[in-house]
């Protein structure tokens, strides 16, 4: 009979397996600082710790964590019973997962329950690339704000997690949080606060106001630069609470530009995009809106910075995209 392979902690396969993922070890700093700071926390993962570096909190409060393999919908239901027990449970796995897999334990367990879950669905959109439409979670926003009860948040780097993370203890609602992949490049310093429901306006244009949610903001900055050097006046509004939404934010945003346009790494349909349409159709406002995304298909399967580039989700394609809804 063949002998298992022993892996030597000099090798490489060694380091990698338990490497944290540098950007989403913030998942893991903002739960040591709630337990630290006197919360009931636990936290658990389906076999992917080292993917959403969990492992580093496993291994500071191994009492406070749970392995549930790869059991997604058991996992959502288990931390809604540890809720009932006074507990302040976080459990991750991939979004694609988390949002669609485990949608109607989501829905009976926690939303409708209202315990404080914490759910945390990393390597949203198409960050995964090669892995597959099974990996891609290009749905779960408008999959998770038709839940009545349950707040969605999308963060755009690691300083706004582990901010938004330690505001979740005192936030009375379950929260979906919707994450990168922890190598999105960063735009909050460490210091940065968070408010759930509360916008952060980034700059105020005339022109254009760019709205954007999560990995998207930095490429939403970037291609605001780009077109304040051509003469045109353009905001950036970040929206990291999905639901409940900044409804003034919005408004105020219309009031101001002649155009808006949303930037989210998700179908066009249900997602940031139609939330913000929402607010302008109840208001009854004249401002134009450009929901830019992906445009109500299964995206294709390739490395993320090549996905980004094709569906015009990088600083080139969402500066491309507004220079066009401006002119036309």
């Amino acid at each position: 009979m063949a002998q298992a392979q022993v892996i030597s902690p000099d090798s490489w396969q060694y380091r990698a397996l338990n490497a944290v993922n540098p950007g989403l070890s913030y998942l893991s700093d903002g739960l040591i600082e709630l337990v630290k700071a006197g919360h009931p926390v636990v936290a658990g993962s389906a076999d992917l710790q080292y993917s959403n570096g969990l492992n580093r909190f496993a291994e500071a409060y191994p009492d406070r964590y749970v392995q549930f393999g790869i059991s997604e919908q058991n996992m959502v239901s288990a931390a809604a019973g540890l809720a009932t027990t006074g507990m302040m449970p976080f459990v991750a796995t991939f979004a694609s997962f988390l949002g669609l897999l485990c949608c109607e334990q989501i829905r009976m367990d926690v939303a409708y329950t209202r315990l404080p879950v914490r759910l945390i669905g990393h390597h949203t959109g198409i960050s995964l690339g090669f892995y597959g439409t099974s990996h891609h979670a290009t749905e779960d926003i408008s999959t998770m704000r038709a839940l009545a009860g349950l707040t969605v948040v999308s963060p755009a780097d690691g300083p706004q997690l582990t901010a938004a993370i330690k505001a979740s203890a005192h936030w009375p609602e379950p929260i979906y949080f919707r994450i990168g992949r922890g190598r999105d490049p960063q735009v909050y310093d460490d210091n940065t606060p968070f408010e759930f429901g509360r916008a952060i306006v980034h700059e105020v244009g005339s022109d254009l106001t760019l709205i954007a949610c999560g990995i998207t903001l930095h490429g939403a900055l970037a291609a605001a630069r780009q077109l304040r050097e051509e003469g045109l006046s353009v905001g950036v509004i970040d929206m990291p609470t999905i639901k409940p939404l900044d409804r003034d934010a919005i408004l105020t945003a219309a009031g101001q530009s002649r155009l808006l346009m949303t930037v989210e790494e998700h179908n066009v349909l249900g997602g940031l995009g139609s939330a913000v349409a929402e607010v302008l159709a109840d208001a009854g406002t004249g401002t134009r809106l450009r929901r830019h995304g992906i445009y109500d298909e299964y995206s294709l399967i390739a490395p993320p910075t090549t996905l980004y580039a094709h569906y015009k989700l990088d600083a080139e394609g969402i500066a491309g995209v507004a220079r066009e809804f401006i002119q036309h």
